[in-house]
């Protein structure tokens, strides 16, 4: 059950960054899981220990992990689209 939890909530915040960043016409549901879930790995190893949270990766659903979790998942989408993998 905690699985099924896990790719439900990556996958609302991969589609919550994809609208941040502007990407969100060019991804479908698949993407906007993998981009949750790899940007909450990304927000876990380089912003949970300065901002003292963690991510939904390491099982916590709360709001500081969320947060930290989306920030995970622009940043992967800014690279992406810095990298070329997403034009406008």
């Amino acid at each position: 059950m905690n699985f099924i939890i896990w790719l439900l909530i990556g996958g609302v915040i991969g589609w919550i960054a994809s609208m941040i960043m502007g990407t969100n016409s060019r991804q479908g549901i698949i993407l906007n899981v993998v981009v949750g879930i790899v940007g909450s790995f990304l927000g876990g190893f380089f912003l949970s220990g300065l901002f003292g949270a963690s991510t939904i990766n390491q099982g916590n659903f709360s709001l500081s992990g969320m947060l930290v979790s989306l920030l995970g998942a622009m940043i992967l989408l800014a690279l992406v689209k810095l990298l070329g993998g997403i034009t406008k």
